[in-house]
């Protein structure tokens, strides 16, 4: 049950982020003299007293002529360790025995307010990815919430999706993880797949839910009804010239990212000619969309300051949505509520036909990203282009020109490539993520492709299986292209863990016992 205490203790953390601190000089000090190596080390800190108290202390301490930033944070600020360094790999164990026996290191108990630390509380137990990635993260849980079910973990499972439940219902919306400084972003919702793993089909658990899908879609919906005019968005929402409403990532700030302060200050400071206000919203939308970051956002090529994710209408996002939106009205079906299945049936299709045909690049054969003031097809390649066959969405033509594509050019020997550029960024070439391998399998089988959905699981697992021999460890992300080598790229170095790729190793070992 969720307590009075447990959404107190959300208000309250709520309120700590906006009070001040992360506009602090102190707190930019702290960040931009690399205090730490990793600029989230700070932000995950706990303050042993209050941030305002500790603020005042500093104010009256900082003109001292033997004041030491790094000696200050240390007296004031407690240290969260890393999720790895107390966990040996037992070598007499295989890889997926290995990833059974690390769900008790992965998994947090139901938290403890703490008056001044960023965690949000949650009331339940949980799972998180691993390294420095120390709380919930929302689209992660869905792929690991896989694997909990195959190891038979279902309370756990069920537990994941009722914080995020409870997030819904204290906050509005699901963040980016369970800290304030997510608070202005969530991520690609994945809820309502969650609701419906846990179902396995039982619809009556799916309606036990339908008050939070329908809340969290109205989170993503916000503005619809003051949009005025098309491909005018507001929030993450813009419609279209047919009255399709479409949707974008999108976070509510347009100042540096409190966990990358340093990096998105830097990067806005090198590229004068850019809006730092602008870029800043890119950035934040960027790692709303989990995909951060990538050259799938660049408006010009090998540009990273000319990242441009709101001028985006991502395909995955939208076929989210769609889902959600067939949910939603499967929902007032049960309650016998005609007016609104028929309100959000009509939601539904109108977004399917919009994807189906505009989502559609024609040229290379594949779906990609919409523009929104190009209002045109994305020329980029992405593995965001399955998102339509793993909802069901995309035509039978479609879909094996997708399937070609996906074998011709994405293909490698440890599975499938992000996308075709090689940009430096982590979700590009040559690196692959086990979220997006998953997606791509489910969408494949969902039209038959049984010989190509098992040739990626083959390859994957055997990429998994390598790294987890030389290493020990199971990592966030991987290099496709070179099996030799780990992947690299992106604002902190691979992390090992590793919740989704957990998760999805061990639904496609069982997969594979079912691909005939």
């Amino acid at each position: 049950m969720i307590t009075s205490f447990s959404l107190s203790c959300t208000q309250e953390v709520k309120k700590d982020a906006v009070q001040g601190f992360y506009q602090s000089e102190f707190f930019k000090r702290v960040q931009m003299e690399s205090v730490f190596d990793d600029s989230k080390t700070f932000v995950d800190m706990k303050p042993n007293v209050s941030k305002q108290k500790i603020l005042e202390i500093y104010e009256n301490e900082k003109l001292h002529p033997d004041f030491n930033l790094k000696k200050f944070v240390d007296k004031y600020f407690t240290t969260t360790k890393s999720i790895k360094s107390n966990f040996i790999t037992d070598s007499t164990k295989n890889m997926y025995q290995h990833i059974s026996s690390m769900w008790p290191v992965l998994t947090r108990n139901a938290d403890k307010f703490h008056p001044y630390g960023s965690r949000i509380p949650l009331p339940y137990p949980y799972v998180v990815p691993g390294g420095r990635f120390r709380e919930i993260y929302y689209w992660d849980s869905y792929f690991t919430m896989q694997g909990l079910l195959v190891d038979g973990k279902r309370e756990l499972a069920q537990h994941m999706v009722d914080n995020f439940s409870f997030l819904i219902d204290s906050l509005g919306f699901i963040p980016n993880g369970n800290r304030n400084y997510y608070l202005s972003r969530s991520q690609p919702p994945f809820y309502t797949l969650m609701v419906t793993a846990l179902a396995k089909g039982d619809s009556a658990i799916v309606n036990r839910y339908s008050s939070y899908i329908l809340k969290e879609y109205n989170y993503w919906m916000k503005g619809e009804d003051k949009i005025e005019g098309i491909y005018k968005p507001i929030n993450a929402v813009f419609k279209t010239n047919d009255g399709t409403f479409l949707n974008r990532y999108w976070d509510y700030k347009n100042s540096p990212r409190e966990e990358s302060f340093k990096e998105d200050s830097l990067l806005a400071k090198n590229n004068p000619l850019e809006n730092s206000e602008k870029l800043y919203k890119n950035l934040r939308s960027a790692a709303a969309s989990g995909w951060d970051f990538s050259s799938r956002w660049y408006k010009k090529d090998k540009v990273f300051a000319s990242t441009s994710t709101i001028e985006i209408a991502p395909i995955d996002l939208n076929c989210l949505l769609y889902f959600m939106e067939r949910q939603i009205a499967n929902s007032f079906s049960a309650k016998k509520d005609s007016i609104g299945k028929s309100l959000y049936l009509k939601k539904a299709l109108k977004r399917k036909k919009f994807i189906q045909k505009q989502f559609w690049n024609s040229e290379v054969q594949f779906f990609t990203d919409y523009t929104i003031y190009g209002k045109k097809p994305s020329a980029k390649l992405t593995l965001a282009g399955v998102y339509p066959l793993f909802f069901k969405i995309a035509t039978k033509e479609q879909a094996e020109l997708v399937k070609n594509r996906l074998i011709s050019d994405f293909l490698q020997p440890g599975g499938l490539l992000t996308t075709l550029t090689y940009s430096g960024q982590q979700w590009d070439a040559p690196n692959g993520w086990a979220p997006l391998q998953y997606m791509s399998v489910i969408g494949l089988l969902n039209y038959g492709y049984k010989e190509e959905a098992r040739e990626i699981i083959k390859r994957w697992l055997a990429l998994n299986e390598k790294v987890y021999t030389s290493t020990g460890k199971m990592m966030e992300k991987y290099n496709v292209v070179d099996t030799h080598l780990l992947s690299g790229g992106g604002e902190y170095q691979t992390q090992d863990g590793f919740g989704w790729t957990n998760g999805v190793a061990l639904s496609f070992k069982k997969l594979l016992d079912t691909i005939n």
